[in-house]
Protein backbone atom coordinates (compact mmCIF):
# COMPACT_ATOMS: atom_id res chain seq x y z
CA UNK A 1 0.00 0.00 0.00
CA UNK A 2 2.95 2.20 0.75
CA UNK A 3 4.37 1.13 -2.27
CA UNK A 4 1.42 2.30 -4.20
CA UNK A 5 0.67 5.65 -2.44
CA UNK A 6 4.91 6.54 -3.19
CA UNK A 7 4.07 5.43 -7.48
CA UNK A 8 0.99 8.13 -7.19
CA UNK A 9 2.99 10.71 -5.63
CA UNK A 10 5.76 10.16 -8.47
CA UNK A 11 3.45 9.65 -11.08
CA UNK A 12 1.79 13.38 -9.75
CA UNK A 13 4.81 15.17 -9.53
CA UNK A 14 5.53 14.86 -13.28
CA UNK A 15 8.14 13.03 -15.90
CA UNK A 16 12.02 13.16 -14.87
CA UNK A 17 12.52 16.48 -16.41
CA UNK A 18 10.48 18.22 -13.91
CA UNK A 19 11.92 16.83 -10.86
CA UNK A 20 14.94 18.95 -8.92
CA UNK A 21 17.13 17.49 -6.61
CA UNK A 22 16.46 19.42 -2.98
CA UNK A 23 19.94 20.12 -2.52
CA UNK A 24 19.95 22.63 -5.73
CA UNK A 25 17.20 24.76 -3.69
CA UNK A 26 17.50 27.87 -1.81
CA UNK A 27 15.94 28.36 1.49
CA UNK A 28 12.64 30.07 0.12
CA UNK A 29 11.79 27.25 -2.15
CA UNK A 30 13.24 24.21 -0.07
CA UNK A 31 10.13 26.07 2.41
CA UNK A 32 7.76 25.36 -0.75
CA UNK A 33 8.74 22.25 -0.99
CA UNK A 34 8.12 21.28 1.92
CA UNK A 35 4.83 22.51 1.46
CA UNK A 36 4.11 20.11 -1.11
CA UNK A 37 4.76 22.67 -4.10
CA UNK A 38 7.14 23.63 -6.79
CA UNK A 39 8.82 27.07 -7.51
CA UNK A 40 6.96 28.00 -10.55
CA UNK A 41 7.03 31.61 -10.55
CA UNK A 42 10.59 33.42 -10.34
CA UNK A 43 10.42 35.99 -7.37
CA UNK A 44 10.96 38.87 -8.93
CA UNK A 45 9.41 41.35 -6.16
CA UNK A 46 11.04 43.11 -3.70
CA UNK A 47 8.90 44.32 -0.51
CA UNK A 48 8.45 47.56 -2.00
CA UNK A 49 6.63 46.18 -5.25
CA UNK A 50 5.14 43.41 -2.88
CA UNK A 51 3.41 46.60 -1.02
CA UNK A 52 3.23 48.24 -4.26
CA UNK A 53 0.65 45.45 -5.14
CA UNK A 54 -0.93 45.42 -1.96
CA UNK A 55 -1.66 49.28 -1.37
CA UNK A 56 -2.97 49.85 -5.53
CA UNK A 57 -5.29 46.77 -4.61
CA UNK A 58 -6.57 48.47 -1.32
CA UNK A 59 -6.11 52.19 -2.30
CA UNK A 60 -7.76 53.41 0.67
CA UNK A 61 -8.30 56.98 -0.39
CA UNK A 62 -9.26 56.22 -4.05
CA UNK A 63 -11.77 53.57 -2.57
CA UNK A 64 -13.37 56.67 -0.80
CA UNK A 65 -13.48 58.62 -3.67
CA UNK A 66 -15.16 55.44 -5.35
CA UNK A 67 -17.73 54.56 -3.11
CA UNK A 68 -17.93 58.26 -1.67
CA UNK A 69 -22.07 57.93 -3.36
CA UNK A 70 -22.57 55.54 -0.11
CA UNK A 71 -20.92 57.39 2.67
CA UNK A 72 -22.72 61.21 1.78
CA UNK A 73 -26.64 59.58 1.99
CA UNK A 74 -25.96 57.35 5.54
CA UNK A 75 -24.09 59.36 7.49
CA UNK A 76 -22.02 62.70 5.16
CA UNK A 77 -19.05 63.43 6.67
CA UNK A 78 -19.12 62.53 10.14
CA UNK A 79 -19.27 58.74 8.61
CA UNK A 80 -16.22 59.05 6.44
CA UNK A 81 -14.10 61.08 9.19
CA UNK A 82 -15.16 58.69 12.22
CA UNK A 83 -15.64 55.65 10.03
CA UNK A 84 -12.26 55.55 8.65
CA UNK A 85 -10.41 55.28 12.12
CA UNK A 86 -13.54 52.56 13.40
CA UNK A 87 -12.10 50.68 9.79
CA UNK A 88 -8.53 51.00 10.89
CA UNK A 89 -8.72 49.95 13.93
CA UNK A 90 -10.14 46.26 12.53
CA UNK A 91 -7.90 46.46 10.04
CA UNK A 92 -5.67 46.66 11.66
CA UNK A 93 -7.07 43.18 13.64
CA UNK A 94 -7.17 42.41 10.22
CA UNK A 95 -4.13 43.03 9.01
CA UNK A 96 -2.06 41.48 11.94
CA UNK A 97 -4.35 37.95 11.72
CA UNK A 98 -3.47 37.84 8.27
CA UNK A 99 0.41 38.61 8.95
CA UNK A 100 0.72 35.64 11.41
CA UNK A 101 -0.46 33.25 9.21
CA UNK A 102 1.29 34.14 6.32
CA UNK A 103 4.20 34.58 8.22
CA UNK A 104 3.63 30.84 9.74
CA UNK A 105 2.75 29.35 6.20
CA UNK A 106 3.84 31.97 3.25
CA UNK A 107 1.70 30.14 0.65
CA UNK A 108 0.80 32.24 -2.41
CA UNK A 109 -2.98 29.81 -1.70
CA UNK A 110 -2.99 31.70 1.33
CA UNK A 111 -6.50 31.41 3.31
CA UNK A 112 -7.19 28.49 1.75
CA UNK A 113 -4.13 26.81 2.38
CA UNK A 114 -4.09 27.64 6.35
CA UNK A 115 -7.61 26.05 6.50
CA UNK A 116 -6.18 22.93 4.59
CA UNK A 117 -3.34 22.88 7.35
CA UNK A 118 -5.19 24.40 10.41
CA UNK A 119 -8.51 22.47 10.40
CA UNK A 120 -9.23 19.03 11.80
CA UNK A 121 -8.12 16.22 9.19
CA UNK A 122 -11.60 15.38 8.72
CA UNK A 123 -12.92 18.56 7.64
CA UNK A 124 -9.77 19.69 6.10
CA UNK A 125 -10.30 19.72 2.43
CA UNK A 126 -13.52 20.66 2.46
CA UNK A 127 -12.99 23.96 4.98
CA UNK A 128 -10.09 24.27 2.46
CA UNK A 129 -12.18 24.20 -0.96
CA UNK A 130 -14.64 26.37 0.68
CA UNK A 131 -12.65 29.09 1.52
CA UNK A 132 -10.58 28.97 -1.69
CA UNK A 133 -13.42 29.34 -3.70
CA UNK A 134 -14.69 32.24 -1.38
CA UNK A 135 -11.85 33.89 -1.99
CA UNK A 136 -11.91 33.51 -5.54
CA UNK A 137 -15.59 34.58 -5.79
CA UNK A 138 -14.58 37.79 -3.80
CA UNK A 139 -11.20 39.03 -5.93
CA UNK A 140 -13.50 38.88 -8.96
CA UNK A 141 -15.98 40.97 -7.34
CA UNK A 142 -13.53 43.08 -6.14
CA UNK A 143 -11.71 43.26 -9.70
CA UNK A 144 -15.82 44.19 -11.05
CA UNK A 145 -16.21 47.20 -8.59
CA UNK A 146 -13.14 48.98 -9.33
CA UNK A 147 -13.73 48.31 -13.06
CA UNK A 148 -17.26 49.61 -12.34
CA UNK A 149 -15.86 52.77 -10.33
CA UNK A 150 -13.08 53.79 -13.10
CA UNK A 151 -15.64 53.48 -15.73
CA UNK A 152 -17.80 55.50 -14.24
CA UNK A 153 -15.35 58.48 -13.41
CA UNK A 154 -14.30 58.41 -17.45
CA UNK A 155 -17.72 58.62 -18.09
CA UNK A 156 -18.48 61.23 -15.55
CA UNK A 157 -15.80 63.02 -16.77
CA UNK A 158 -17.55 62.89 -20.37
CA UNK A 159 -20.60 64.32 -18.74
CA UNK A 160 -19.45 67.11 -16.92
CA UNK A 161 -17.43 68.30 -20.30
CA UNK A 162 -20.77 67.89 -22.13
CA UNK A 163 -23.18 69.15 -19.89
CA UNK A 164 -26.57 67.57 -22.23
CA UNK A 165 -24.98 64.46 -22.43
CA UNK A 166 -26.74 61.70 -20.40
CA UNK A 167 -25.69 58.73 -18.69
CA UNK A 168 -27.14 55.50 -19.98
CA UNK A 169 -26.30 52.06 -18.46
CA UNK A 170 -24.68 51.05 -21.82
CA UNK A 171 -22.04 53.45 -21.69
CA UNK A 172 -20.86 53.18 -18.46
CA UNK A 173 -20.66 48.89 -19.32
CA UNK A 174 -18.57 49.86 -22.53
CA UNK A 175 -16.18 51.71 -20.39
CA UNK A 176 -15.88 49.47 -18.32
CA UNK A 177 -15.00 46.45 -20.81
CA UNK A 178 -12.41 48.81 -22.31
CA UNK A 179 -10.64 49.70 -18.62
CA UNK A 180 -11.22 45.52 -17.82
CA UNK A 181 -9.04 44.83 -21.07
CA UNK A 182 -6.91 47.60 -20.70
CA UNK A 183 -5.49 46.25 -17.84
CA UNK A 184 -5.60 42.36 -18.80
CA UNK A 185 -2.35 43.59 -20.67
CA UNK A 186 -0.14 44.61 -17.38
CA UNK A 187 -0.14 41.04 -16.04
CA UNK A 188 0.54 39.16 -19.19
CA UNK A 189 4.71 39.33 -18.35
CA UNK A 190 5.86 38.88 -15.44
CA UNK A 191 9.05 40.43 -15.68
CA UNK A 192 7.30 44.11 -15.53
CA UNK A 193 4.66 43.06 -12.95
CA UNK A 194 6.88 44.01 -10.13
CA UNK A 195 8.16 47.98 -12.23
CA UNK A 196 4.37 48.17 -12.82
CA UNK A 197 3.25 47.63 -9.26
CA UNK A 198 5.46 50.30 -8.14
CA UNK A 199 4.61 52.47 -10.76
CA UNK A 200 1.20 52.15 -9.21
CA UNK A 201 2.39 52.99 -5.95
CA UNK A 202 3.93 56.42 -7.18
CA UNK A 203 0.94 57.16 -9.36
CA UNK A 204 -1.08 56.95 -6.52
CA UNK A 205 0.72 58.61 -3.66
CA UNK A 206 1.31 61.43 -6.23
CA UNK A 207 -2.30 61.61 -7.44
CA UNK A 208 -3.58 61.86 -3.50
CA UNK A 209 -0.35 64.73 -2.68
CA UNK A 210 -1.64 66.39 -5.85
CA UNK A 211 -5.42 66.79 -4.99
CA UNK A 212 -4.79 67.19 -1.41
CA UNK A 213 -3.29 70.30 -2.27
CA UNK A 214 -4.85 71.83 -5.02
CA UNK A 215 -8.39 71.48 -3.71
CA UNK A 216 -8.35 73.18 -0.96
CA UNK A 217 -5.72 76.34 -2.17
CA UNK A 218 -8.39 76.85 -5.21
CA UNK A 219 -11.51 76.56 -3.25
CA UNK A 220 -13.23 80.00 -3.04
CA UNK A 221 -14.24 79.19 0.87
CA UNK A 222 -13.82 76.45 3.24
CA UNK A 223 -16.00 74.66 5.47
CA UNK A 224 -15.78 75.30 9.48
CA UNK A 225 -14.81 72.37 12.13
CA UNK A 226 -18.34 71.40 12.67
CA UNK A 227 -19.92 70.54 9.53
CA UNK A 228 -16.68 68.36 8.73
CA UNK A 229 -16.84 66.64 12.21
CA UNK A 230 -20.42 66.90 13.42
CA UNK A 231 -22.58 67.19 10.60
CA UNK A 232 -24.26 63.72 10.32
CA UNK A 233 -26.72 63.41 6.81
CA UNK A 234 -29.13 60.83 7.09
CA UNK A 235 -31.30 60.56 3.55
CA UNK A 236 -31.40 56.76 4.04
CA UNK A 237 -35.54 56.79 5.42
CA UNK A 238 -33.77 54.64 8.01
CA UNK A 239 -35.38 56.10 11.41
CA UNK A 240 -32.55 55.36 13.59
CA UNK A 241 -29.02 57.17 12.85
CA UNK A 242 -27.20 54.24 13.74
CA UNK A 243 -28.81 51.77 11.26
CA UNK A 244 -28.18 54.51 8.77
CA UNK A 245 -24.46 54.94 10.12
CA UNK A 246 -24.03 51.29 10.15
CA UNK A 247 -24.88 50.72 6.49
CA UNK A 248 -23.28 53.38 5.29
CA UNK A 249 -20.03 51.99 6.67
CA UNK A 250 -19.67 49.71 3.44
CA UNK A 251 -18.21 52.90 1.85
CA UNK A 252 -15.18 53.15 4.52
CA UNK A 253 -14.44 49.44 5.08
CA UNK A 254 -14.40 49.03 0.97
CA UNK A 255 -11.81 51.51 1.42
CA UNK A 256 -9.56 48.70 3.47
CA UNK A 257 -11.04 45.93 1.92
CA UNK A 258 -8.12 43.15 0.05
CA UNK A 259 -6.00 43.02 2.72
CA UNK A 260 -5.07 39.15 1.34
CA UNK A 261 -3.66 40.30 -1.80
CA UNK A 262 0.03 40.95 -0.36
CA UNK A 263 -0.13 36.93 0.95
CA UNK A 264 -1.18 35.43 -3.05
CA UNK A 265 3.09 37.26 -3.60
CA UNK A 266 4.42 34.50 -1.38
CA UNK A 267 6.31 33.25 -3.94
CA UNK A 268 7.07 35.54 -5.64
CA UNK A 269 8.88 37.54 -3.50
CA UNK A 270 12.28 36.66 -1.28
CA UNK A 271 11.69 35.90 2.63
CA UNK A 272 8.12 35.67 2.41
CA UNK A 273 7.36 35.20 6.36
CA UNK A 274 9.05 38.82 6.75
CA UNK A 275 7.97 40.62 3.80
CA UNK A 276 4.72 39.98 3.52
CA UNK A 277 3.24 41.12 7.31
CA UNK A 278 5.56 44.67 6.42
CA UNK A 279 3.47 44.93 3.10
CA UNK A 280 0.02 44.20 4.98
CA UNK A 281 0.60 46.23 7.53
CA UNK A 282 2.07 49.37 5.75
CA UNK A 283 -0.98 48.79 3.26
CA UNK A 284 -3.32 49.61 6.55
CA UNK A 285 -0.95 52.53 8.02
CA UNK A 286 -0.46 54.37 4.20
CA UNK A 287 -3.97 53.53 3.36
CA UNK A 288 -5.46 55.20 7.13
CA UNK A 289 -3.07 57.94 6.39
CA UNK A 290 -4.29 58.87 2.77
CA UNK A 291 -7.79 57.99 3.61
CA UNK A 292 -8.34 60.56 6.49
CA UNK A 293 -6.28 63.61 5.55
CA UNK A 294 -8.19 63.20 1.57
CA UNK A 295 -11.39 62.80 3.33
CA UNK A 296 -11.04 65.75 5.62
CA UNK A 297 -9.48 68.15 3.37
CA UNK A 298 -12.24 66.85 0.71
CA UNK A 299 -14.66 67.97 3.09
CA UNK A 300 -13.20 71.52 4.09
CA UNK A 301 -12.91 72.03 0.24
CA UNK A 302 -17.06 71.11 -0.20
CA UNK A 303 -19.52 74.09 -1.21
CA UNK A 304 -22.80 72.39 -1.48
CA UNK A 305 -23.58 68.90 -0.20
CA UNK A 306 -27.06 68.89 -1.96
CA UNK A 307 -25.28 69.28 -5.16
CA UNK A 308 -22.78 66.40 -4.72
CA UNK A 309 -26.76 64.43 -3.82
CA UNK A 310 -27.99 65.59 -7.41
CA UNK A 311 -25.19 65.40 -9.35
CA UNK A 312 -25.89 64.22 -13.42
CA UNK A 313 -22.09 62.99 -13.13
CA UNK A 314 -23.12 59.89 -11.29
CA UNK A 315 -20.04 60.77 -9.40
CA UNK A 316 -20.05 62.78 -6.10
CA UNK A 317 -15.94 63.29 -6.13
CA UNK A 318 -16.10 64.83 -9.49
CA UNK A 319 -18.89 67.09 -8.90
CA UNK A 320 -17.08 67.89 -5.38
CA UNK A 321 -13.32 69.09 -7.32
CA UNK A 322 -16.10 71.19 -10.31
CA UNK A 323 -16.98 73.08 -6.90
CA UNK A 324 -13.83 73.69 -5.49
CA UNK A 325 -12.13 74.56 -8.75
CA UNK A 326 -15.25 76.42 -10.80
CA UNK A 327 -13.11 74.79 -13.91
CA UNK A 328 -14.66 71.81 -15.78
CA UNK A 329 -10.97 71.39 -17.30
CA UNK A 330 -9.00 71.37 -13.78
CA UNK A 331 -11.66 69.02 -12.08
CA UNK A 332 -11.81 66.68 -15.10
CA UNK A 333 -7.65 66.64 -14.96
CA UNK A 334 -7.88 65.53 -10.99
CA UNK A 335 -10.53 63.37 -11.77
CA UNK A 336 -8.26 62.04 -14.64
CA UNK A 337 -5.88 61.16 -11.59
CA UNK A 338 -8.19 59.01 -10.09
CA UNK A 339 -8.96 57.14 -13.31
CA UNK A 340 -4.64 56.10 -13.42
CA UNK A 341 -5.17 55.26 -9.74
CA UNK A 342 -7.75 53.34 -10.59
CA UNK A 343 -6.57 51.53 -13.70
CA UNK A 344 -3.43 51.00 -11.23
CA UNK A 345 -5.76 49.33 -8.57
CA UNK A 346 -7.60 47.07 -11.49
CA UNK A 347 -4.03 45.75 -12.44
CA UNK A 348 -3.17 44.93 -9.48
CA UNK A 349 -6.89 43.03 -8.86
CA UNK A 350 -6.16 41.52 -11.55
CA UNK A 351 -3.06 40.23 -9.92
CA UNK A 352 -4.71 38.90 -6.88
CA UNK A 353 -6.91 36.95 -8.32
CA UNK A 354 -4.85 35.05 -10.79
CA UNK A 355 -2.70 34.42 -8.47
CA UNK A 356 -5.91 32.82 -6.44
CA UNK A 357 -7.19 31.24 -9.18
CA UNK A 358 -3.50 29.93 -10.34
CA UNK A 359 -2.92 28.29 -6.60
CA UNK A 360 -6.29 27.23 -6.14
CA UNK A 361 -5.94 25.68 -9.14
CA UNK A 362 -2.81 23.35 -8.39
CA UNK A 363 -4.29 21.35 -5.79
CA UNK A 364 -7.57 20.96 -8.53
CA UNK A 365 -10.12 23.36 -6.29
CA UNK A 366 -11.51 24.25 -9.65
CA UNK A 367 -12.82 22.63 -12.85
CA UNK A 368 -9.76 22.32 -15.56
CA UNK A 369 -7.80 22.86 -13.10
CA UNK A 370 -4.48 21.28 -15.60
CA UNK A 371 -5.83 23.94 -17.77
CA UNK A 372 -5.84 26.74 -15.40
CA UNK A 373 -2.90 25.81 -13.20
CA UNK A 374 -0.33 26.31 -16.05
CA UNK A 375 2.22 29.05 -16.04
CA UNK A 376 3.66 30.21 -19.05
CA UNK A 377 7.55 29.37 -19.46
CA UNK A 378 8.27 32.33 -21.15
CA UNK A 379 5.78 34.93 -19.26
CA UNK A 380 6.52 33.85 -16.08
CA UNK A 381 2.61 34.41 -15.20
CA UNK A 382 -0.10 31.84 -15.04
CA UNK A 383 -1.80 33.32 -18.43
CA UNK A 384 -4.84 30.47 -18.48
CA UNK A 385 -5.96 31.65 -14.76
CA UNK A 386 -5.72 35.50 -15.45
CA UNK A 387 -7.31 34.99 -18.75
CA UNK A 388 -10.40 32.89 -17.27
CA UNK A 389 -10.46 35.39 -14.23
CA UNK A 390 -11.02 38.59 -16.49
CA UNK A 391 -13.48 37.05 -19.00
CA UNK A 392 -15.72 36.46 -15.85
CA UNK A 393 -15.02 40.08 -14.45
CA UNK A 394 -16.38 41.24 -18.12
CA UNK A 395 -19.24 38.89 -17.86
CA UNK A 396 -20.25 40.39 -14.73
CA UNK A 397 -20.16 43.55 -15.87
CA UNK A 398 -23.00 42.85 -18.63
CA UNK A 399 -25.09 42.09 -15.52
CA UNK A 400 -25.25 46.03 -15.12
CA UNK A 401 -27.20 45.90 -17.93
CA UNK A 402 -29.97 44.33 -16.86
CA UNK A 403 -29.92 45.48 -13.20
CA UNK A 404 -28.34 48.19 -11.23
CA UNK A 405 -28.75 46.77 -8.06
CA UNK A 406 -27.93 43.19 -8.13
CA UNK A 407 -24.39 44.61 -9.36
CA UNK A 408 -24.17 46.86 -6.43
CA UNK A 409 -25.08 44.17 -4.12
CA UNK A 410 -21.42 42.30 -5.23
CA UNK A 411 -20.17 45.43 -4.10
CA UNK A 412 -21.16 44.56 -0.69
CA UNK A 413 -20.53 40.68 -1.43
CA UNK A 414 -16.69 41.59 -2.25
CA UNK A 415 -16.44 42.94 1.78
CA UNK A 416 -18.16 40.14 3.31
CA UNK A 417 -16.90 37.05 1.25
CA UNK A 418 -13.05 38.27 1.74
CA UNK A 419 -13.66 38.76 5.73
CA UNK A 420 -15.41 34.52 5.45
CA UNK A 421 -12.10 33.67 3.75
CA UNK A 422 -10.62 35.13 6.52
CA UNK A 423 -12.23 33.92 9.12
CA UNK A 424 -12.14 30.48 8.38
CA UNK A 425 -8.85 29.78 8.72
CA UNK A 426 -8.64 32.31 11.80
CA UNK A 427 -11.07 29.61 13.44
CA UNK A 428 -8.96 26.72 12.89
CA UNK A 429 -6.29 28.34 14.60
CA UNK A 430 -7.56 28.99 17.39
CA UNK A 431 -9.36 25.62 17.59
CA UNK A 432 -6.03 23.96 16.77
CA UNK A 433 -4.61 26.64 19.44
CA UNK A 434 -2.26 29.64 18.63
CA UNK A 435 0.05 27.73 20.61
CA UNK A 436 0.18 24.18 18.78
CA UNK A 437 1.70 25.44 15.16
CA UNK A 438 5.04 26.76 14.21
CA UNK A 439 5.30 30.71 14.42
CA UNK A 440 6.90 32.70 11.81
CA UNK A 441 8.89 35.89 12.51
CA UNK A 442 5.62 37.65 12.59
CA UNK A 443 3.66 36.77 15.65
CA UNK A 444 1.82 39.51 18.44
CA UNK A 445 1.15 36.72 20.62
CA UNK A 446 -2.17 37.62 23.41
CA UNK A 447 -2.46 40.92 20.83
CA UNK A 448 -2.97 38.55 17.72
CA UNK A 449 -5.84 36.27 19.91
CA UNK A 450 -7.91 39.68 20.11
CA UNK A 451 -6.72 40.10 16.66
CA UNK A 452 -8.43 37.19 15.86
CA UNK A 453 -11.22 37.40 18.01
CA UNK A 454 -11.68 40.79 16.54
CA UNK A 455 -11.82 39.47 13.02
CA UNK A 456 -14.69 36.86 14.09
CA UNK A 457 -16.60 39.32 15.38
CA UNK A 458 -16.54 41.95 12.74
CA UNK A 459 -16.88 39.05 10.04
CA UNK A 460 -20.51 38.04 11.98
CA UNK A 461 -21.49 41.47 12.19
CA UNK A 462 -20.80 42.41 8.47
CA UNK A 463 -22.40 39.22 7.18
CA UNK A 464 -25.58 40.68 9.53
CA UNK A 465 -25.78 44.13 9.15
CA UNK A 466 -24.22 44.72 5.55
CA UNK A 467 -27.53 42.51 3.79
CA UNK A 468 -29.91 45.31 5.10
CA UNK A 469 -30.86 47.75 2.21
CA UNK A 470 -29.59 51.05 1.74
CA UNK A 471 -32.70 52.96 2.10
CA UNK A 472 -36.38 52.40 3.58
CA UNK A 473 -38.82 52.12 1.99
CA UNK A 474 -38.12 49.37 0.06
CA UNK A 475 -38.93 49.39 -3.23
CA UNK A 476 -38.23 46.18 -5.64
CA UNK A 477 -36.96 48.58 -8.97
CA UNK A 478 -35.11 51.27 -9.48
CA UNK A 479 -35.66 54.30 -12.14
CA UNK A 480 -33.40 53.54 -15.31
CA UNK A 481 -31.81 56.52 -16.42
CA UNK A 482 -33.09 57.38 -19.63
CA UNK A 483 -32.34 60.33 -21.95
CA UNK A 484 -35.65 61.93 -20.64
CA UNK A 485 -34.92 61.50 -17.12
CA UNK A 486 -31.09 60.99 -16.13
CA UNK A 487 -30.88 58.91 -12.94
CA UNK A 488 -29.21 60.70 -10.04
CA UNK A 489 -28.08 59.74 -6.03
CA UNK A 490 -31.21 60.33 -5.21
CA UNK A 491 -32.92 57.82 -7.15
CA UNK A 492 -30.43 54.72 -6.62
CA UNK A 493 -31.67 51.57 -5.95
CA UNK A 494 -32.91 50.78 -2.55
CA UNK A 495 -33.02 47.11 -2.82
CA UNK A 496 -30.00 45.02 -1.47
CA UNK A 497 -29.55 41.58 -3.32
CA UNK A 498 -26.55 41.01 -1.67
CA UNK A 499 -28.06 37.99 -0.05
CA UNK A 500 -28.66 35.98 -3.63
CA UNK A 501 -25.31 36.80 -4.50
CA UNK A 502 -23.98 34.75 -1.68
CA UNK A 503 -26.84 31.96 -2.58
CA UNK A 504 -25.27 31.61 -6.08
CA UNK A 505 -21.99 31.14 -4.70
CA UNK A 506 -22.97 28.82 -2.23
CA UNK A 507 -25.06 26.89 -4.82
CA UNK A 508 -21.99 26.89 -7.14
CA UNK A 509 -19.28 25.58 -4.54
CA UNK A 510 -22.04 23.03 -3.85
CA UNK A 511 -22.23 21.95 -6.78
CA UNK A 512 -18.79 21.81 -7.77
CA UNK A 513 -18.20 19.74 -4.62
CA UNK A 514 -20.30 17.34 -5.03
CA UNK A 515 -20.00 17.12 -8.75
CA UNK A 516 -16.23 16.66 -8.62
CA UNK A 517 -14.13 18.63 -5.67
CA UNK A 518 -15.07 15.91 -3.07
CA UNK A 519 -13.10 13.19 -5.10
CA UNK A 520 -10.20 15.33 -6.94
CA UNK A 521 -9.27 18.28 -4.78
CA UNK A 522 -5.90 17.68 -3.15
CA UNK A 523 -6.45 18.47 0.34
CA UNK A 524 -4.06 18.03 3.02
CA UNK A 525 -3.47 14.30 3.14
CA UNK A 526 -2.05 13.75 -0.28
CA UNK A 527 -0.13 17.06 0.03
CA UNK A 528 1.78 15.84 2.86
CA UNK A 529 2.01 12.29 1.97
CA UNK A 530 3.31 13.83 -1.67
CA UNK A 531 5.63 16.37 0.36
CA UNK A 532 7.21 13.64 2.99
CA UNK A 533 8.05 11.31 -0.02
CA UNK A 534 9.60 14.08 -2.40
CA UNK A 535 11.40 14.75 0.80
CA UNK A 536 12.78 11.66 1.42
CA UNK A 537 13.82 11.13 -2.58
CA UNK A 538 15.33 14.64 -2.25
CA UNK A 539 13.37 15.84 -5.07
CA UNK A 540 10.54 17.64 -5.76
CA UNK A 541 8.08 18.77 -8.74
Amino acid sequence: MADEKNDMAIERSGSDDNMTDLKSLDSDALKLAEMGYQQDLKRNFSVWSVLGIGFSLTNSWWGISAALVTGINSGGPVLIIYGLILMCLISICVGISLSELASAFPNAGGQYFWANELAPRKYANFASYLTGWVAWAGSIFTSASVALGTASAAVGCYQLAHPDFVILPWHLVVAYQVINVFAFFFNCYGRILPTVATVALYTSLISFFVTLIVVPARAPTHQDAVFVFANFVNNTGWASNGIAFIVGLINTNYAFACLDCATHMAEEVHRPEKMIPIAIMGTVAIGFVTAWFYSVSMFFSMQSLEDLFSTLTGVPILQLYYQALSNTAGAIFLETMIIATGVGCLIASHTWQSRLCWSFARDRGVPFAGFLSHVHPKLDVPVQAHFVSCVIVGALGCLYLGSYTAFNSMVTACIVLLYISYAIPVTCLLIRGRDNIAHGPFWMGPIGLVSNCVLLVWTLFTFIMYSFPAVQPVLPNSKSSTQDHPRTLAEDPDMNYVSAVYGVVAFIIAVDWFARGRKHYRGQTARHEEATFLREHEVVR
